[in-house]
Protein backbone atom coordinates (compact mmCIF):
# COMPACT_ATOMS: atom_id res chain seq x y z
CA UNK A 1 0.00 0.00 0.00
CA UNK A 2 3.28 2.65 0.21
CA UNK A 3 4.40 1.91 -2.72
CA UNK A 4 1.08 3.07 -4.04
CA UNK A 5 0.36 5.92 -2.01
CA UNK A 6 4.22 7.21 -3.18
CA UNK A 7 3.66 6.07 -7.01
CA UNK A 8 0.64 8.15 -7.16
CA UNK A 9 2.43 11.61 -5.54
CA UNK A 10 2.83 14.46 -7.57
CA UNK A 11 5.32 17.03 -7.41
CA UNK A 12 5.72 20.65 -8.79
CA UNK A 13 7.94 21.40 -11.15
CA UNK A 14 9.81 24.78 -11.92
CA UNK A 15 9.96 25.18 -16.08
CA UNK A 16 11.03 27.58 -17.63
CA UNK A 17 10.60 27.44 -21.68
CA UNK A 18 13.23 28.95 -24.22
CA UNK A 19 12.37 29.37 -28.05
CA UNK A 20 14.63 31.51 -30.24
CA UNK A 21 12.94 33.95 -32.12
CA UNK A 22 12.14 32.43 -35.58
CA UNK A 23 11.21 28.29 -36.12
CA UNK A 24 14.39 26.28 -36.42
CA UNK A 25 17.31 28.46 -35.55
CA UNK A 26 19.90 26.80 -33.70
CA UNK A 27 21.00 29.76 -31.78
CA UNK A 28 19.67 33.03 -29.80
CA UNK A 29 17.42 31.26 -27.31
CA UNK A 30 15.66 33.15 -24.69
CA UNK A 31 13.70 32.90 -21.60
CA UNK A 32 10.10 33.28 -23.18
CA UNK A 33 8.24 31.75 -20.14
CA UNK A 34 8.12 30.19 -16.14
CA UNK A 35 5.50 28.32 -14.74
CA UNK A 36 4.96 25.69 -12.41
CA UNK A 37 4.01 22.31 -13.72
CA UNK A 38 2.37 19.68 -11.36
CA UNK A 39 3.44 16.00 -12.30
CA UNK A 40 4.95 12.78 -10.83
CA UNK A 41 8.07 12.57 -13.35
CA UNK A 42 10.34 14.73 -14.89
CA UNK A 43 8.38 12.99 -18.50
CA UNK A 44 5.07 13.55 -17.15
CA UNK A 45 5.50 17.05 -16.60
CA UNK A 46 7.45 17.27 -19.95
CA UNK A 47 3.78 15.80 -21.51
CA UNK A 48 2.05 18.60 -19.53
CA UNK A 49 4.26 21.02 -21.20
CA UNK A 50 3.80 19.29 -24.82
CA UNK A 51 0.14 19.47 -24.50
CA UNK A 52 -0.45 23.16 -22.60
CA UNK A 53 1.52 24.81 -24.96
CA UNK A 54 0.07 23.38 -28.27
CA UNK A 55 -3.31 23.66 -27.91
CA UNK A 56 -4.48 27.31 -27.98
CA UNK A 57 -7.23 26.69 -25.18
CA UNK A 58 -5.13 25.96 -22.73
CA UNK A 59 -2.05 29.00 -23.09
CA UNK A 60 -2.48 31.20 -20.60
CA UNK A 61 -2.81 34.93 -21.63
CA UNK A 62 0.63 35.94 -20.37
CA UNK A 63 2.50 33.69 -22.80
CA UNK A 64 4.09 35.28 -25.54
CA UNK A 65 5.72 32.91 -27.29
CA UNK A 66 5.16 30.63 -30.17
CA UNK A 67 3.44 26.71 -29.74
CA UNK A 68 5.75 24.11 -29.14
CA UNK A 69 7.98 22.86 -31.31
CA UNK A 70 10.91 20.65 -32.92
CA UNK A 71 14.71 22.74 -31.41
CA UNK A 72 12.82 24.42 -28.45
CA UNK A 73 14.43 24.04 -25.08
CA UNK A 74 12.82 23.41 -21.24
CA UNK A 75 14.51 23.85 -18.39
CA UNK A 76 13.32 21.65 -15.06
CA UNK A 77 14.32 23.13 -12.13
CA UNK A 78 14.19 20.97 -8.94
CA UNK A 79 15.82 22.11 -6.59
CA UNK A 80 18.33 19.72 -4.59
CA UNK A 81 17.32 17.26 -7.36
CA UNK A 82 19.16 19.11 -10.02
CA UNK A 83 18.58 21.20 -13.11
CA UNK A 84 17.61 19.68 -16.04
CA UNK A 85 17.72 20.85 -19.82
CA UNK A 86 15.07 19.10 -22.53
CA UNK A 87 14.95 19.74 -26.22
CA UNK A 88 12.08 18.63 -28.16
CA UNK A 89 13.12 16.54 -31.17
CA UNK A 90 11.41 14.89 -34.22
CA UNK A 91 11.29 11.51 -31.63
CA UNK A 92 10.61 13.36 -28.23
CA UNK A 93 12.36 14.91 -25.69
CA UNK A 94 15.99 14.56 -25.59
CA UNK A 95 18.10 15.26 -22.12
CA UNK A 96 20.92 17.84 -23.44
CA UNK A 97 23.50 20.02 -21.65
CA UNK A 98 23.13 23.43 -20.98
CA UNK A 99 25.70 24.83 -23.10
CA UNK A 100 23.08 24.50 -25.97
CA UNK A 101 21.47 28.33 -24.66
CA UNK A 102 23.20 30.62 -25.39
Amino acid sequence: MLKEWTRSRRKSFDVTIFQTAEFKQKKGFKQVYRVIIEGHSREDCLNQVFKKFNVPDRIPNDYVGRFISTGDIVHIDQGREGQFYYQLRPEGWKRINRIHIR
